[in-house]
């Protein structure tokens, strides 16, 4: 008998072989995946230091303690 938690591990298993067929296919969508949030995360950053840049650049004086 198969147990749950040996289809789900088998299933995410990055190794060779044909047992292993579908592990092409899971490495790509992890690619996938990096190559859409990584350029995301870098702007979201990239823009919240742009503003925090600019609110300190145009912050009238006597509100800054």
């Amino acid at each position: 008998m198969i147990s749950l938690p040996n289809i789900l591990a088998c299933s995410v298993c990055m190794g060779t072989g044909k047992e292993h067929l579908d592990s092409v296919a899971a490495g790509y969508a992890m690619l996938v995946m990096l190559v859409i949030i990584i350029p995301m995360l870098v702007s979201i950053i990239f823009f919240i230091a742009r503003m925090a840049r600019r609110e300190n650049a145009n912050l009238d004086p006597a509100l800054s303690d």
